[in-house]
């Protein structure tokens, strides 16, 4: 597979490339809630917008984050594919995001890209695979140019994304500039996650922030501790692998770094999403309100009993049916074309 012209989106912006093409989305239409037989052709209904309902459950909703896991692990059982897909049937889940897990400190069973592939490929329409590839597997090479042909073959068999990102570098280590780059060649969506053990950064995030504005092309979705920590001012060392309590400060580096860039996005799953929303409640409805346009519902679901808070959220905050719909489908479907 030839390697995509980067200049295609040149300098523009995410949002100023939906402008100037369209934005038609990978979503469109509604999964019905039986359709979920593998390989079975399903008969589609079309989305209801926000102007046909006025019920925020009868939106569309993809899931920007879950996984399978192929053995029992951490007290918990195998996900499977057809356990995620009854899984999402029964939380009115439409579409979902699969990441894969290829890097040492990412999981302590690894599900790699290929194997993901192969496996999503039974659920066309619910689907939608992620891959990765670590850098440091293939250091020995000056040129990358192993790294190169691994992601062009993942591509090839399907991949959307790339994620999740979690290797135990800084964020800015050179050997993920590469990765940077042929993600911006792709137009690959980068889902990462960032703590104290991956994807490193200072308090602050100035790493991040390089990255971000050096990659104005590339999506990223942001996930985690180190992250979700900096919704407030009042951030230390030891915050970056913890589930922060207590009021939130405003001035933090969340909203500050949202307001800047329009190619970086929150992923609001796991329990450092959750937290994120829920330990200052009221600083949470403003900052949903005013952020609405850059959050993606995830849950990172690992196991079929495993408890996911975040599809209570749209009862616990009360935003208009436009901002709903933003964060249930319509930010993911904006960087997934």
């Amino acid at each position: 597979m030839a390697r995509p012209p980067s200049a295609d989106r040149s300098n523009a912006t995410r949002r100023q490339f939906l402008v100037g093409t369209g934005n038609a989305g990978v979503l469109g239409v509604a999964v019905p809630a039986d359709s979920t037989a593998a390989g079975e052709s399903t008969t589609r209904e079309p989305a209801p917008s926000t102007d046909d309902t006025n019920d925020v459950d009868d939106l569309p909703l993809i899931d920007a984050h879950t996984h399978l896991i192929p053995t029992e692990t951490l007290d918990r059982d195998p996900f499977s594919v057809d356990e995620l897909v009854s899984w999402m049937d029964d939380n009115g889940v439409d579409r979902a995001v699969v990441l894969a897990l290829d890097s040492p400190e990412s999981y302590p069973v690894q599900a790699p890209s290929w194997w993901v592939l192969e496996e999503v490929a039974a659920y066309p329409d619910r689907l939608l695979p992620f891959c990765t590839v670590d850098p440091r597997t293939l250091v020995y090479e000056d040129d990358f140019g192993a790294v190169t042909a691994l992601l062009e073959a993942h591509v090839d068999r399907g991949a959307r994304g790339f994620g999740e990102l979690k290797a135990g570098l800084p964020i800015d280590d050179e050997r993920l500039e590469t990765i940077y780059e042929l993600c911006a060649d792709y137009g690959l969506p980068i889902l990462f996650h960032t703590d104290e053990k991956a994807m490193m950064d200072e308090v602050g995030l100035p790493r991040l922030e390089d990255v971000v504005a050096s990659y104005p092309t590339v999506d990223l979705l942001a996930h985690a501790h180190a992250w979700w920590a900096h919704i407030s001012a009042d951030v230390d060392a030891d915050d970056r692998g913890a589930y922060p309590s207590g009021p939130i400060d405003s001035g933090g580096r969340v909203p500050e770094l949202l307001s800047e860039y329009d190619n970086l996005y929150g992923d609001i799953s796991a329990r450092s999403g959750w937290n994120a929303l829920t330990r200052d409640e009221e600083f949470a409805q403003s900052f949903l309100e005013d952020h609405h346009e850059q959050l993606v519902f995830g849950t990172d679901s690992l196991s079929p009993d495993q408890e996911i808070p975040q599809f209570d959220l749209f009862d616990r905050f009360d935003l208009d049916l436009e901002a709903w719909a933003d964060i249930r489908y319509r930010n993911l479907e904006g960087v997934l074309r």
